[in-house]
């Protein structure tokens, strides 16, 4: 595993400090992550049906990503590269903290599924070549310096034909009163200070950003929490707080 680079723009030593903090949880489903656990299915869900109507798969089949090469950008302790994986994707794990990549390492060590985890950033892959059929970008984006310059770097990784997935948090009122009032202070699911509402992303300056890179703005959706039932749900129409969307790039032409 190699050292990230701490002085890499897109990274906030005190968001790395703040997850490396509480690392250890990353698995515990009772723990301090146990929001993203109960929010998991759901977007596990959105991007392997987008991914296998995209490149022509069999949602059903187990191994339905396989041949597919994919990178989760801020991939913490794995609560997504490792499920992806399972499905037979070729998934590369990047996160600025090693003790993140430590945790992450270890737990997929022990469930027997290979992840290829870096302790690095986004800046040094992008800069290595490396380009991806698939790249992740999820609930990341608040926790980063200068969002376009970031997501530029994540779209200059997605090869031709490819996608790219952005997960984050809208920057409204009802947004800070339940992902932070709510969410960290009055429910405690979260460690307060977990978000700063200036980081969130409003929908169009996300897409205006994606765009920019290169990419197309092939669908979103927004993500609701369900109180009677404890479920995530999918709703297109309602982005206020948690949203999700994803872009190509042009295959590349023949000739």
């Amino acid at each position: 595993m190699s050292e990230a680079e701490p002085n890499a723009p897109s990274v906030k030593p005190e968001e790395v400090a703040h997850f490396s903090a509480i690392a250890e949880e990353w698995w515990d489903t009772t723990g301090k992550f146990a929001p993203l656990h109960r929010f998991n299915p759901v977007r596990i869900d959105y991007v392997k049906a987008t991914i296998c109507r995209h490149f022509g798969r069999d949602a059903a089949d187990t191994a339905a990503l396989g041949g597919l090469s994919l990178v989760d950008i801020g991939c913490g302790g794995g609560l997504l590269s490792e499920p992806l994986a399972r499905l037979g994707a070729a998934v590369t794990g990047v996160d600025p903290s090693p003790t993140n990549i430590a945790v992450a390492g270890l737990h997929a060590e022990r469930a027997g599924v290979g992840v290829d985890y870096r302790a690095t950033t986004a800046e040094a892959l992008a800069a290595s070549g490396a380009r991806f059929d698939v790249v992740l970008a999820m609930e990341v984006i608040e926790h980063v310096n200068d969002v376009p310059a970031f997501l530029a770097t994540c779209a200059s990784m997605v090869r031709p034909g490819g996608l790219m997935f952005a997960a984050t948090l809208n920057r409204t009122a009802k947004a800070f009163a339940l992902a932070i009032v709510g969410a960290e202070y009055v429910l405690g699911w979260l460690p307060r200070g977990t978000h700063t509402w200036s980081q969130f992303v409003k929908p169009a300056e996300l897409e205006a950003a994606i765009t920019a890179a290169g990419l197309t703005i092939a669908g979103r959706t927004g993500v609701t929490y369900d109180p009677f039932t404890g479920a995530w749900n999918l709703h297109p129409r309602d982005l206020d707080v948690n949203y999700m969307l994803y872009a190509t790039r042009p295959p590349a032409i023949a000739g």
